[in-house]
């Protein structure tokens, strides 16, 4: 393959900010003195994300563009050399490289996030459940363990926090499976659960989900069930209070998300958490505070 070329890219942004998002984003839950380095994660996450969705970059420019972040985050390049990845786009890896090194949180959780999306770049189907979660390892749980790793929590929070955050990126899959296709060219819906269903990725097109397709739906809600009962431990293993009732709030959501999706269709409208549910959460979270 022929060296691909510096790029002059286009700007890749989505406009996506954390108010955009289904569940807090360094929330005022978070303390005061971290939530700038939540904000510095996250910006980094938005903007490998939006070059891994962009519509105009080809697959190679993409995963140039993403190997030039992962350089600067890992200090391997000076931001002044021209390269896939400048400006804006550059500077929320640089941000995050000098929030790591005061904060002491390994760089994995930022790598680890560009081989999801170099894999966004390249994949557009999921062949099984266990291909989708093997995904999700990379393109959800390191958020969750930046986090815990950040508030100086143990390893015998990991595995809750895992499936939590798994369960969350399979509720966006769902929200949004028609946007991700037609848009996209995505589908993250097992292609086996499908076939058994008697349906292709093409029942994703339609503005209804069918019967074979709500089958499906209802199969990965199962196991977002599944993994929100796991979930559901992960406050009660946390040592900090912050951070304890900011994971409470969030298991809240997944449970809520998940029970509007088995009763709305997802291709009809954005199901979408509601004001009482967020309220209704964070009250339910107060019992984790003692």
């Amino acid at each position: 393959m022929n060296a691909i070329p510096p790029l002059a890219a286009p700007d890749v942004s989505s406009g996506k900010g954390r108010a955009d998002e289904n569940f807090p984003v360094g929330s005022v839950l978070i303390a005061r003195a971290l939530r700038p380095h939540v904000h510095a994660y996250y910006a980094f996450a938005r903007a490998i994300d939006d070059i891994a969705d962009n519509a105009v970059l080809s697959p190679e420019r993409k995963i140039a563009r993403l190997d030039a972040m992962e350089a600067l985050l890992l200090d391997r390049r000076s931001p002044d050399v021209p390269g896939p990845a400048d400006g804006a786009e550059a500077a929320t890896a640089v941000r995050l490289r000098d929030s790591l090194a005061e904060t002491g949180v390994t760089p994995a959780r930022g790598t680890d996030l560009i081989v999801a999306f170099r894999q966004d770049a390249v994949q557009y189907r999921y062949a099984s459940w266990s291909e989708l979660a093997g995904y999700c390892r990379y393109s959800a749980n390191p958020v969750g363990l930046y986090l815990l790793d950040l508030h100086g929590e143990g390893t015998a929070t990991h595995p809750a926090s895992d499936a939590l955050c798994t369960s969350l990126q399979v509720l966006n899959h769902l929200q949004d499976c028609r946007d991700d296709l037609l848009g996209l060219g995505r589908c993250y819906l097992p292609e086996d659960w499908l076939a058994a269903a008697g349906e292709t990725v093409e029942a994703v097109r339609r503005d209804h989900a069918s019967a074979g397709l709500r089958r499906v739906l209802d199969q990965a809600l199962d196991e977002v069930d599944r993994l929100n009962r796991i979930a559901a431990t992960l406050p009660g293993l946390i040592a900090d209070r912050r951070m304890r009732l900011e994971a409470a709030v969030i298991v809240g959501l997944a449970h809520r998300l998940a029970r509007r999706l088995r009763r709305q269709d997802p291709l009809a409208a954005r199901v979408k958490l509601s004001r009482l549910d967020v309220v209704t959460s964070v009250l339910a979270a107060l019992r984790h505070v003692v």
